[in-house]
């Protein structure tokens, strides 16, 4: 074995919590290093590797994106990574492209649950670590505590003594300045790009091996079809060579290299070759998965799979089988609808589908209800029409115990707040481990909680708190079953007929619950019009009308005034509805209903149960 360093790269990951300023620290490295000198005006804009519509719009990143810039000679290959535990797949397949990462902290906020997250699975990785304190022009910023908070944090994940040994860095990155220490005065990135040339290690390569590429991500293009994005780990690879790709179940699948590309700034350009330590796309593998290994046929030779957490959460999916179905949406059948999750599951390795469907139905497990809410979101966009039932947790069976996943949720709230969270949590089976002051008047309080205890709490949470909290979580481990949890209290109003609601017959079923239609909006039997406020189902007419009589009115009686009505999001329909709910989903429009649409059917279910 004879090794070697392509020392004219270097690869990094950039790793967060949530709107910690990943994304906003990859605009400043694009601006001051004139990759955006030849983009358009249209992508001349804040967070420029957020490009899909749901990212721009909840200000997160969902999907890890490459990216390059060139400093001083060095092509720097940067990887933005998704900050949220539930996009935790999108983390760990895109840290195998990376030789070391940088950690981004916000200054006043800290280390919160999925910093130890993204964390952990880099320091697994062996990764060579570099940390960036953000945002110390907060006003409420502590810079030096969170670096104690941060070393604590590296210690409690065991990290080796060269992993701790990390430079720091404080920055400003919605301004562009990172500075070597609090004192400095530096107004740019350069200390940044220096550090990452003298800190992250350049990629190493037998000269001795031929090709190897892991595949890593999965493209498509409409000239040259499924793209191949990957870390060429040994060997040289150019255009129109003939390679083979090793896949998970053993096969050798043969392939030629149509397209060879590599990352310039935001763009992908042709190129004829591609060295060691590069990260490629590659057309000519029709057939390629991610994990799968491309390589040489005379030595055909395995690199180690992509390696990803288990899914936690489960979610039945089904066509729309509603009285509405078909108005709004183009896809409504189930094979449609399993044809595009099986195409998500090529693209997403944290989630997975069922390849046997269950008559009208089929399970679509992943990492958390946030997750497959995108996925559910992405696909009513391209006019898909469906029914998804409530989550279900995936239980472990370990020696014969009942084991289930258990999360380490951090809430940050005023502390006039602290007493209503921890009856509520507890209640849902969580425990308090820790508690303490954060900042003038708040405080951080962390719980250990069952990740069944939390769906449905997070509005919940919103309106105890009045909209001032913040919560965030990750799985930590499994452990034995904490008992039943009461989810909802509350019942349903269910519409017994179809027609459309009307405003006499909504204004008198104000008094019986919250409303989720307004005058207008189409109903049928068995949806599910409102939260009743007892514990049972109430059947009800919202099509009712008043009866007309030759009276004259001498005053304005006739004239109702209905409570505004604010609209369930996604999130919050699927958090709401009970086991033998579902949400319909179509381009235009969510609502709720009942899995079985007749009353009668329901009642001898129920019996039954």
């Amino acid at each position: 074995m004879t090794r070697a360093t392509n020392t004219s790269i270097r690869n990094i990951a950039i790793i967060a919590h949530v709107d910690h300023g990943k994304t906003t620290l990859v605009d400043a490295l694009f601006r001051q290093c004139g990759s955006l000198s030849n983009l358009s005006q249209m992508m001349q804009q804040e967070r420029v590797m957020d490009n899909l519509d749901l990212e721009r719009e909840r200000g997160i990143t969902i999907a890890a994106k490459n990216c390059s810039v060139e400093y001083q000679g060095i092509k720097i290959n940067i990887i933005d990574t998704p900050g949220h535990a539930d996009f935790g797949g999108e983390v760990e397949r895109a840290l195998t492209m990376a030789d070391g990462a940088i950690l981004l902290v916000d200054a006043a906020e800290g280390p919160l649950p999925q910093t130890r997250f993204v964390l952990e699975k880099a320091l697994q990785a062996g990764l060579t670590m570099m940390v960036i304190i953000n945002k110390i022009d907060r006003r409420d910023a502590r810079p030096e505590e969170v670096l104690d908070e941060i070393y604590g944090l590296f210690i409690d994940l065991g990290a080796h003594d060269a992993q701790i040994d990390f430079p720091v860095y404080y920055a400003i990155g919605r301004d562009g300045i990172v500075r070597r220490s609090l004192e400095g005065t530096e107004t740019d990135l350069s200390a940044l790009f220096a550090g990452i040339i003298e800190h992250v290690p350049p990629p190493q390569y037998d000269t001795e091996e031929p090709f190897q590429m892991l595949v890593c991500n999965i493209g498509y293009s409409d000239y040259t079809g499924r793209l191949a994005i990957g870390r060429v780990f040994h060997g040289t690879v150019r255009k129109n060579d003939r390679l083979v790709c090793m896949t998970k179940g053993g096969a050798i699948v043969p392939l030629t290299v149509t397209t060879l590309q590599v990352y310039d700034g935001t763009r992908i350009i042709n190129v004829d070759q591609a060295v060691p330590g590069e990260i490629v796309v590659l057309a000519g593998a029709n057939d390629v998965t991610i994990g799968d290994t491309i390589c040489h046929a005379e030595r055909p030779k395995a690199l180690p799979r992509v390696r990803v957490d288990e899914p936690t959460v489960a979610m039945q999916f089904m066509g729309n089988s509603s009285p509405l179905a078909g108005r709004e949406g183009a896809w409504v059948q189930t094979r449609r609808i399993f044809e595009r999750l099986q195409k998500e599951a090529l693209f997403n390795v944290a989630i997975e589908v069922d390849t046997v469907c269950q008559g009208d139905r089929f399970s679509v497990k992943g990492r958390g209800e946030f997750q497959l809410a995108v996925i559910i979101e992405t696909m009513r966009r391209e006019g898909y029409e469906l029914c998804v039932g409530r989550p279900q947790i995936l239980f472990h069976q370990e020696e014969g115990i009942q084991k289930e996943p258990i999360e380490h949720l951090v809430i940050d709230c005023e502390e006039c707040y602290t007493g209503v969270i921890t009856e509520k949590l507890a209640l849902r089976k969580g425990r308090m481990v820790n508690m303490r002051p954060f900042g003038t008047g708040r405080v951080r309080l962390e719980f250990s909680i069952p990740t069944r205890g939390l769906i449905g709490y997070r509005s919940e949470f919103l309106t105890d708190t009045k909209g001032n909290g913040i919560m965030s979580a990750f799985v930590e481990g499994y452990e034995p079953h904490r008992g039943p949890i009461v989810s909802r209290t509350t019942g349903s109003l269910v519409a017994d007929r179809a027609g459309s609601a009307v405003p006499y017959a909504l204004f008198n079923l104000e008094p019986r619950g919250r409303l989720f239609v307004v005058p207008g909006d189409p109903v049928y039997e068995g949806m599910v019009i409102g939260e009743h406020t007892r514990d049972n189902d109430l059947n009800v007419n919202p099509t009712k009308e008043k009866k007309l009589t030759n009276m004259r009115a001498a005053g304005r009686d006739e004239n109702v005034i209905l409570t505004p009505v604010l609209s369930l999001t996604l999130e919050q329909a699927i958090e709401f509805i009970k086991d033998d709910e579902l949400v319909e989903v179509t381009p235009k429009s969510i609502r709720l209903r009942k899995m079985h649409l007749d009353p009668f059917e329901r009642k001898t279910r129920a019996r039954s149960a």
